[in-house]
């Protein structure tokens, strides 16, 4: 799955939920970044200026204030004078070797190589040579010069720790708020994936497994905190300090400036080269990880029945299979990175170190491009400076990429169509159901439901009944709407139910499966699902009224006792009367029974089928039975089979019948009886 070109933009558009913070630390980058490039100026002129400043001429004057005494006349640089104040005769100071020397005179080309011998100092530039008479200073005699530098050397150093100062706070500032605007945005991302997950349709999960949803929502979702973390930090960093760096060189040396654009092309070029092949990994990357988890789900979900069938050694060799593959191609991400991010920048940076050696080299050895110390020193402190920022972009190119798919995966799963999501609630309604030439397939024309007609008044209790796959649950999904049916029409009180949102429809209806589902949280809280609505009284109530209290009564705490993983700590009976308190609390007024009371003890059994009698009175009741026994009572009978409504009555009707629903029946009680039978005779001691 390549990542769809729309996801940078749909990132960027996340990102603008915290625009204000994002802008907040490039602020505090880009001052930042003007912060730490000033170092290397600071560095210059206080070489240039200061260090080497020296060297300039320098001319005589009456006034002590920023002037060098020495041998009882005074000197100030020529820099230094005001507009108006007179110059005297001009001197120079030269260094040779480690020792600098007086020139009573001005030297008329400085540059060059210097020789001081016998009272004479030689230069030698080209072709031409001067020579000037020259002394020795003394350490004393040359501090004496130096000491009018000094305040502002210790200026520049001021300066220095300003601006390290503010370097340190806006790096702060710089992480701190691209770390609070990357969560910002992740946390919107997380609650949008779990939102849609919430609107995607039921039959939507049937095909997708819980472990790669979770993957998606939490892995992959983390994969994109990372691109606004590290990776969008290093990037835009990188480009305002590559950007910064190049006005520094251009503002050092124009010509070097222009040699060292190279490296932007260069370095564009290989992103592009280098997600070409990291795109195709990483997608098989993310999408074993996805598989991973799917499998350790399933694993867990299962374990039990792996251990019962002892398949221990083939789901070791799945997930071995699995994670092979997605080592294999870790370690093909990982020979990329290390065939190219770190050798990239060694090579970049190798290169144009020799392009300033060969640029100044020549220019020295021609005189065309000799440039001071100082600007050689700045000059190499910002390129090399430059390096590091691209340093930090190619580290996270892996994370780049990794992220785009990430975020694609994410995507991917909200463009998913969902169902819409209507906010209030419809008035309860009584509960008159009728399903009219209702025929429905799960795929195409291979109808698992064909030509439905019945109705189910208020009050009623109507049982539907069936070999397996006869379409007894899916009459269930098209009563709730997980599923709408390509012909006919199913209608609530006279009113189609497409002509209302799905929500409402469901909000007065209530199931009991065969396997009931407990959240983690107590008893109480399973029974009200959390919802304000329904009070403590009426969750205790609904308990009651199923017998709970009479079973759950020996639990610590009561309805109060902690359920965790699912129920695993509790019995089917407990679980299914939890489950069956649960829907009633609700209040439905229509009452769904998925052979709720298959997995119960009959002692359990016949205190719900009790409560039941009262419970279904107002209420339309569907019960999809399994045990005949158990729907004697019930108002209507359908009995299916393959898709198609063979018989209808009451229990009494179908028996006189002597049809499908009489063989069923004979056969359970003929089961039940020799089942019952044989029990007596185990049980009776032998006379012999």
């Amino acid at each position: 799955m390549t990542p769809n070109p729309r996801t940078g933009k749909r990132l960027f558009q996340y990102a603008l939920t915290a625009k204000g913070i994002f802008i907040a630390a490039f602020i505090a980058l880009a001052i930042g970044v003007g912060a730490e490039l000033a170092g290397p100026f600071i560095a210059k002129s206080m070489i240039d200026d200061h260090m080497l400043g020296i060297e300039r001429p320098y001319f005589e004057t009456t006034s002590a204030e920023q002037a060098a005494e020495y041998n009882g006349h005074y000197y100030k640089r020529g820099d230094r004078f005001d507009a108006d104040e007179s110059k005297g005769s001009q001197i120079q100071l030269l260094q040779s070797g480690r020792s600098f020397y007086f020139i009573d005179q001005a030297v008329a080309e400085p540059q060059g190589e210097r020789t001081f011998l016998d009272g004479q100092m030689t230069i030698k530039y080209g072709d031409k040579v001067s020579q000037y008479p020259a002394q020795k200073l003394s350490a004393t005699d040359l501090y004496s010069f130096y000491k009018p530098e000094i305040p502002g050397i210790l200026k520049l150093v001021g300066l220095y720790c300003i601006f390290l100062i503010i370097s340190i706070f806006t790096e702060f500032g710089k992480t701190y708020w691209l770390q609070s605007s990357a969560n910002k945005v992740i946390q919107k991302l997380r609650n949008d994936v779990y939102a849609h997950m919430q609107r995607l349709p039921v039959y939507f999960f049937d095909t997708l497994p819980a472990g790669k949803v979770v993957s998606r929502i939490t892995n992959d979702t983390e994969a994109v905190k990372d691109l606004f973390v590290a990776v969008l930090a290093n990037f835009s960093s990188g480009v305002i300090y590559i950007t910064g760096v190049y006005i520094a060189l251009f503002l050092l040396d124009l010509r070097l400036g222009l040699v060292c654009l190279f490296i932007v092309p260069l370095l564009i070029a290989w992103i592009i080269f280098y997600r070409k092949f990291a795109t195709k990994y990483n997608t098989i990357i993310r999408s074993r990880l996805s598989e991973i988890n799917a499998i350790i789900n399933e694993s867990i979900q299962g374990m039990s029945i792996i251990r019962v069938f002892r398949r221990q050694k083939q789901t070791r060799e799945e997930f071995e299979t699995l994670n092979d593959d997605y080592m294999k191609h870790q370690n093909k991400m990982l020979n990329l990175n290390a065939f190219t991010t770190h050798n990239l920048v060694n090579v970049l940076r190798s290169f144009s170190f020799a392009v300033i050696l060969a640029y100044f080299g020549f220019g020295s050895l021609s005189g065309g491009t000799a440039v001071s110390l100082g600007v050689l020193y700045a000059f190499v402190d910002v390129l090399g400076r430059l390096f590091q920022p691209i340093t930090g972009m190619v580290n996270q190119l892996a994370a780049l990429d990794s992220s785009m798919v990430s975020a694609g995966r994410v995507f991917t799963l909200m463009d998913e169509p969902g169902e819409d999501v209507t906010d209030g609630t419809m008035p309860r309604y009584k509960g008159n159901v009728e399903f009219k030439n209702v025929s429905f397939a799960y795929k195409k024309e291979n109808y698992v439901l064909k030509n439905i007609n019945f109705e189910a008044k208020q009050g009623q209790t109507v049982a539907l009944v069936g070999h397996t796959g006869s379409g007894k649950s899916s009459i269930i999904n098209l009563l709730f709407r997980f599923y709408d049916p390509q012909k006919g029409t199913i209608t609530i009180d006279g009113q189609d139910v497409t002509d209302l949102p799905k929500q409402w429809i469901r909000h007065h209806m209530g199931i009991v499966l065969q396997d009931p589902y407990l959240f983690t949280g107590t008893i109480a809280s399973n029974v009200s699902l959390g919802d304000e609505k329904i009070s403590r009284e009426q969750i205790e109530k609904a308990l009651r009224d199923v017998g709970a209290q009479r079973i759950l009564a020996h639990l610590p705490k009561g309805f109060d006792e902690p359920v965790v993983e699912k129920g695993s700590t509790l019995s089917a009976g407990q679980r299914q009367l939890i489950s069956f308190a649960r829907a009633l609390a609700y209040d439905p007024a229509i009452l769904i029974l998925d052979e709720a009371t298959a997995n119960i003890d009959t002692e359990t059994e016949s205190l719900i089928q009790s409560a039941l009698e009262v419970l279904k009175k107002g209420r339309t009741t569907f019960i999809i039975a399994h045990r005949l026994s158990t729907i004697r009572s019930a108002d209507q009978i359908l009995v299916l089979h393959r898709g198609e409504i063979v018989e209808r009555g009451t229990h009494d009707e179908l028996m006189q019948h002597n049809g499908r629903y009489y063989q069923m029946y004979q056969l359970q009680s003929g089961s039940s009886e020799t089942s019952d039978k044989a029990q007596t005779q185990a049980t009776t001691p032998s006379l012999a």
